[in-house]
């Protein structure tokens, strides 16, 4: 049975039910598996992915990190999340690449991709994640969440109730709101930035519906609110008095174990698509473009390549919170700098969580290249050892520097950014070119793309993961491809569909009618005391 860990070296192994319940580890570290299946484990040949629908990638995938669970679980836990009324298309996950559209726009930018070394547009391959209920990336592992925590909870027999507490910029906490409405024997609060968040965003959350969910702005920003909810996790008399009540806390942000893995099903599929396509031959390499702030969406590519997946190079995408370009270039992590507010919020972050996975398994690994099997957990406790430091010196100063193994380790990593006025350039261009709208994230990882090419005329087919509906960010969107005026979002979400002929998401249609049922903006201080409250 595989086994799960901290990142932080406690010695402690939970099944991954038990793992996907508590959350967090005991020793504030983020759990791990001991190792990571392959694709040869669970019998799946690049050939045979490349046939197989969404669902039954995604039990092959999630199976074999999962594998406590029953295939009757697994495949209850897949089937019930990824359905027609939770996601408008069939396939689930569409790739799309501009050069094969069939406008006679297309057509140009095709032709003019050829006559263009540096030109994107032939490579590149959009991984269209968003068309889940709440129109971001985040839908496509929460909307399974619920089913693998409730199915954990029943397999572990445990009785009290969950409250889910999660911290969102922008689109975690929506998609998280979704999944868990209503759900039996749960509880969700969502704390986000005032302020920092788009205004559908905002809207979506603070109208979202159900008896048991709870939203509330806190006067921060995302890093406030993620700070917030680990210190709440990591208060163990808080934790008493949740116990008192027969409330357990668990999580719906990626430092759950149970929302990572479910990610990594797309890469898999993704790679399948490239080959099903001609895109690529069985067993070629790829690369793969993410735009993050919190490192989970990369991780679980990174996690889909330790399985077996060929992967040339990972290229991490930043905005103008460049933290994680500046860190793969140099293995300096350095919080120590401005904040800026963009109009990709949901990558407005300096201290991503799930970093701390990579580090682990980077350090790991070239710990135990050179033992063997009877010493590889000496050398786990000595990884844990190496990431509790340097976690404790973020905690504490804000800062730190990776070993030269690790630094070694980062080179399968390429880090860029794109300031706003690239960002709204590229969103301009994109549609100038083929007629394909992308959001203010997808314009950053397709800009940082570009930049890589520039400097290194590589080539190779690549999946850039498309994070969200650009109707979520309208109003950048909209004034990008020239249309102005506007009085808010909501005119730009109807004014985009109207000048593009791009349907609006079914849950993006007439938001700001919609009852307003969370109106609470609280201190940082305060988040404590909007949890009991909430309860």
């Amino acid at each position: 049975m595989r086994m799960y860990v901290s990142t932080r070296g406690d010695g402690k192994e939970l099944t991954a039910a038990r793992a996907i319940i508590k959350g967090l580890a005991d020793d504030k570290g983020l759990f791990v598996p001991k190792a990571i299946p392959s694709l040869k484990d669970i019998d799946l040949s690049f050939e045979g992915l490349a046939d197989l629908p969404y669902n039954e990638v995604a039990k092959k995938t999630i199976g074999a990190f999962f594998d406590d669970f029953t295939e009757d679980e697994i495949s209850y836990c897949v089937d019930n999340a990824y359905t027609p009324e939770k996601f408008s298309k069939s396939e689930i996950v569409p790739v799309v690449n501009l050069s094969e559209r069939s406008s006679k726009t297309a057509d140009d930018a095709k032709m003019r991709s050829e006559n263009n070394p540096d030109s994107a547009i032939k490579s590149a391959y959009f991984l269209e994640l968003y068309h889940g209920r709440t129109s971001a990336f985040k839908d496509m592992a929460l909307s399974i969440l619920p089913y693998l925590l409730t199915t954990s909870v029943k397999k572990e027999g445990e009785e009290s109730k969950i409250c889910i507490l999660t911290a969102t910029s922008g689109d975690t906490g929506k998609a998280a709101l979704a999944g868990f409405s209503d759900v039996p024997g749960t509880e969700i609060i969502v704390f986000y930035p005032d302020g920092g968040v788009s205004e559908v965003q905002r809207a979506q959350m603070i109208t979202q519906e159900g008896a048991n969910t709870h939203v509330f702005a806190i006067k921060g920003n995302f890093d406030d609110a993620q700070t917030g909810v680990k210190k709440i996790f990591n208060d163990e008399k808080f934790a008493d008095t949740l116990a008192d009540k027969g409330v357990k806390l668990s999580s719906a942000n990626s430092i759950n174990i149970g929302r990572l893995i479910p990610q990594v099903a797309y890469y898999v599929y993704g790679y399948g698509r490239l080959i099903k396509q001609g895109a690529i031959k069985a067993g070629d390499a790829i690369n793969v473009v993410v735009p993050t702030g919190n490192f989970g969406n990369i991780l679980a590519a990174y996690y889909a390549h330790l399985m077996g997946i060929p992967v040339n190079k990972f290229i991490c995408a930043s905005n103008k919170n460049k933290v994680l370009t500046d860190f793969i270039n140099t293995g300096v992590y350095d919080a120590r700098r401005d904040f800026y507010l963009t109009n990709s919020p949901s990558m407005d972050i300096l201290i991503s969580s799930n970093l701390e996975r990579l580090l682990y398994h980077l350090a790991c690994d070239e710990i135990a290249s050179d033992v063997h099997a009877n010493e590889k957990n000496d050398a786990r406790n000595a990884a844990g050892d190496e990431i509790k430091e340097l976690m404790s010196e973020l905690d504490n100063q804000k800062h730190y520097e990776v070993s030269d193994a690790i630094k070694n380790g980062l080179k399968k990593f390429y880090g860029g950014f794109a300031t706003v006025e690239e960002t709204n350039d590229t969103i301009g261009r994109v549609y100038e070119d083929c007629k394909y709208l992308v959001d203010t994230h997808t314009a950053v990882a397709y800009k940082v793309y570009e930049n890589y090419l520039a400097e290194t005329g590589d080539h190779t087919p690549t999946l850039i993961a498309s994070t969200a509906s650009p109707f979520k960010f309208a109003k950048s969107v909209a004034e990008s491809i020239g249309i102005k005026g506007c009085v808010d979002d909501f005119e730009f979400v109807r004014e985009l569909s109207k000048n593009t002929g791009v349907e609006i998401p079914t849950g993006l249609c007439d938001l700001d009618k919609k009852e307003v049922r969370h109106r609470d903006v609280i201190e940082i201080g305060d988040m404590e005391g909007a949890v009991l409250g909430s309860l």
